[in-house]
């Protein structure tokens, strides 16, 4: 064999085995990083070391079916579902995922008229009722629509009197009753803004609270809703958050994903609600706008999970 024959062939096998070695490296360190993302994934699921607790508020999928969207929450690591009907309680929580808000009444219909307090009282005690039997923190309220007629004092004096008719039945089965405080701004969609609702301002919405003097009466920050109407959103967090009792997110403006194309810096954010402590649910309730609605409730997920 001539020498540089010889020096090509041992030139040939040479690169061989390094490929094969490579090769052999490379799918060793894939194996460990698919091990070690997967351990990850199931750390992850678990929400044992998470410092936010988040929810998904299923009205905003309604393009997908519950259960469905259930195991996809399941996947991702949500630890709990709202917005959702009654009737899928049973098969989301045999998925292992938590009722982390039960409904009530609605929005328009509200305690501020006396003429709603009967179907006020009867569904929030059935709210209650549903919390208690499924282990959810909390049922929703809120003022409802302002109506000619009834002037400010009387709509916060009729809502008062309303909830504390309940309130000591929520106090009783250990359930807390959460007002949430809606944007009458945005007329655009009839669930992106609702225009005519009265608890529009967050500071009334906190003196409502106030006045209920109860640790089972609290405040539902719902931050898109803030942002529209209130802004300051980190100065608000930080001066209400001892009457806070669940959070609410989503895009703004348009109510969409929580992305670069709105405005509010939900890390940030989020940090802020950490920071005070807070150990309740925050849910993703955003109107989905992207081809994968899933995929835009992972990437959430994780840009709240901070």
């Amino acid at each position: 064999m001539k020498r540089r024959d010889f020096l090509t062939t041992q030139a040939l096998l040479a690169g061989t085995a390094l490929s094969m070695a490579s090769g052999t490296t490379c799918h060793a360190q894939t194996e460990e990083t698919g091990a070690t993302n997967s351990a990850a994934a199931a750390d992850a699921a678990s929400g044992k070391t998470r410092r936010v607790h988040q929810s998904v508020m299923g009205w905003c999928f309604s393009g997908i079916d519950t259960l469905t969207l259930a195991k996809h929450c399941k996947r991702i690591g949500f630890e709990a579902i709202e917005g959702i009907p009654a009737s899928s309680y049973d098969a989301v929580t045999k998925l292992g995922l938590k009722i982390a808000l039960t409904g009530s009444h609605g929005f328009a219909n509200g305690p501020l008229d006396p003429e709603n307090h009967a179907e006020v009282e009867r569904k929030l005690r059935q709210g209650i009722d549903l919390a208690v039997q499924y282990g959810a923190p909390n049922v929703i309220t809120f003022t409802g629509m302002a109506k000619k007629g009834i002037n400010d004092a009387s709509a916060r004096r009729n809502c008062l009197d309303c909830w504390k008719r309940v309130l000591p039945y929520a106090e009783e089965k250990n359930v807390g009753i959460v007002l949430e405080h809606l944007n009458s701004r945005d007329d655009s969609h009839p669930m992106k803004g609702h225009p005519g609702y009265w608890g529009d301002d967050l500071h009334l919405c906190a003196d409502l609270v106030h006045a209920m003097d109860s640790p089972k009466f609290k405040l539902l920050f719902d931050i898109y809703h803030v942002q529209i109407m209130n802004g300051d959103l980190i100065r608000n967090i930080r001066q209400y958050h001892p009457i806070v009792g669940h959070y609410h997110t989503a895009g703004n403006p348009g109510r969409g994903e929580l992305d670069e194309n709105q405005e509010i810096n939900y890390p940030g954010v989020i940090r802020a609600i950490v920071q005070t402590g807070y150990q309740g649910y925050l849910a993703q309730e955003f109107i989905p706008t992207a081809d994968d609605p899933i995929e835009s409730l992972e990437k959430a997920f994780h840009l709240c999970d901070v």
